[in-house]
């Protein structure tokens, strides 16, 4: 089975309707171009200042994910939606959440981020991402008509742990919505997408924010998506737009038969072999 993935790239504000306006342009663009699955960034709706962050957090319910699943179901693919900042009621934080859906417009899984962004490089970026966001604790893969999709987003990537789980989930894909600060980016991203995807045997489809940001730093970009042997099979130039790429799940397969390094696992969770 073969299909077109396409990783979006964007540079979301604070201004919502202008970000999902963008946002639909280039989904419908990669519908076109023939992507059975389109993945957004993380934070694709609204990128503000932290003081309006609460006020413009959604619930699951909310104007982003109906638009978006109507444009799943109108374009009939199957859609991530990078991530939203989710409202958890009766909660001060809220979620960083990524929502996928079908081609029918059904919710086929909700993934709220394990690991949180807290991070302090002196005279560069500063981020505590859990002073405003609560840690999420399921592991989420979802078994699709084109493959099994675990999700993720952005941090997660250097947790190997979560990746491995979710391959013994199921996935044959995994999404990394992400908006990677360019210091971070610049030395980490395409290292840890391929070596995930290295590891894991997986498709790994990373789409991202990029330039300059409303907090003071700048995101990275490099949206890209890698195959199960490690190799970039596309990447995004520093501009907004898509880019696509073939998913070969015969060819990955392949690649598991021949070296099958995930049934070699030994190590269990606690660290003992068996």
């Amino acid at each position: 089975m073969t299909f077109l993935a396409a990783a979006i790239q964007m540079a979301a504000g604070p201004d919502k309707g202008a970000n999902l306006d963008r946002a639909e342009r280039l989904i419908r663009l990669a519908a076109a171009r023939g992507a059975n699955l389109a993945a957004l960034p993380e934070v694709f709706n609204w990128r503000g200042k932290r003081s309006d962050e609460g006020a413009a957090a959604e619930p699951l319910e909310g104007e982003t994910i109906a638009r978006m699943t109507a444009l799943a179901r109108e374009l009939r693919i199957h859609l991530v939606a990078g991530s939203i900042t989710e409202k958890a009621e009766g909660q001060p934080r809220s979620y960083n959440t990524s929502v996928l859906i079908g081609p029918d417009g059904s919710r086929l899984a909700i993934y709220r981020k394990i690991h949180l962004f807290d991070v302090d490089l002196p005279g560069r970026v500063t981020i505590r991402e859990s002073d405003a966001k609560m840690h999420g604790a399921e592991v989420v893969c979802a078994q699709t008509a084109i493959g099994a999709i675990g999700l993720s987003i952005c941090y997660d990537i250097r947790f190997p742990e979560l990746y491995r789980e979710l391959v013994f989930k199921g996935a044959k894909m995994v999404t990394v919505p992400s908006a990677f600060t360019f210091p971070t980016g610049e030395a980490h991203w395409e290292p840890l997408i391929r070596a995930r995807a290295i590891e894991n045997q997986v498709y790994v489809i990373a789409s991202a924010q990029f330039g300059p940001n409303v907090h003071g730093f700048s995101d990275y970009g490099n949206s890209m998506i890698v195959d199960p042997w490690g190799r970039v099979l596309a990447r995004a130039a520093d501009q907004e737009g898509v880019v696509l790429a073939p998913i070969d799940l015969d060819y990955q397969e392949r690649v598991r038969r021949e070296l099958p390094s995930l049934t070699h696992a030994r190590l269990r969770k606690d660290g003992r072999a068996g």
